[in-house]
């Protein structure tokens, strides 16, 4: 029969494992639990205006918009969910290397840039995404194809297609996280640049975007 010091001596032990098990078990929740980092980047800004819609909005306040749109409703209606960091929060001008940089510093598992397209032709119609030209990695090809069809079927924006060029932001990000880079329509298109000024428009772009990231991580 075991003494009384002997019954306290193993009830501390166990609870010392215990204790033990829940720290272990909470630090495994917590790397499992660990939310994607999304780094957004509204195009241009400051002195470099981007494209001038037709009815004079300007691309870089645009996408800015849309980029805290992000934010917003990634708090308000996901409860934060993604880690959402800006390479801007202002209208300021930020270069291409500072913001590539950014994502690699803040250990991004995508990246995306904002923009507004511009043609001669102002009959010109559609949305663009565009994936580093060599190599593509699945996860980008995955998350081009969820915002395309957010775009494409919910929103009912015209698509122009998944296309491949050597951006900068996505040379540089290349192989260091999934990138790509979204053209939301062409504001030298009157039509276009009329639902795209709209705050509510600017929402919905934002609203698909995070829900084809979160459609994209959540199987991993």
């Amino acid at each position: 029969m075991r003494s009384s010091l002997e019954i306290v001596q193993q009830k501390s032990s166990d609870m010392k494992m215990y204790l033990c098990s829940l720290l272990l078990f909470g630090c495994c929740f917590t790397l499992m639990a660990q939310k994607p980092v999304i780094i957004i980047d509204p195009g241009h800004g400051g002195p470099d205006s981007g494209a001038i819609g037709s009815n004079g909005i300007l691309e870089k306040d645009v996408v800015l918009e849309i980029a805290k749109q992000c934010l917003q409703l990634n708090r308000r209606l996901f409860g934060d969910r993604l880690e959402i960091y800006l390479t801007r929060y202002t209208d300021t001008l930020v270069s291409l290397g500072t913001r590539t940089r950014l994502a690699k510093a803040l250990g991004a598992d995508v990246f995306v840039s904002i923009h507004c397209n511009q043609a001669p032709n102002d009959k010109a119609q559609g949305f663009e995404i565009f994936l580093f030209h060599d190599q593509i990695d699945q996860k980008s090809t995955v998350i081009a194809a969820n915002l395309a069809n957010q775009l494409q079927h919910r929103l009912g924006i015209h698509l122009r297609g998944i296309k491949h060029a050597n951006f900068q932001v996505l040379r540089d990000t290349h192989g260091y996280c999934p990138s790509l880079l979204l053209e939301t329509g062409f504001i030298s298109n009157a039509a276009e640049a009329n639902y795209t000024k709209k705050k509510e428009s600017q929402s919905a772009i934002a609203l698909a975007l995070l829900q084809s990231l979160i459609k994209s991580f959540q199987y991993d």
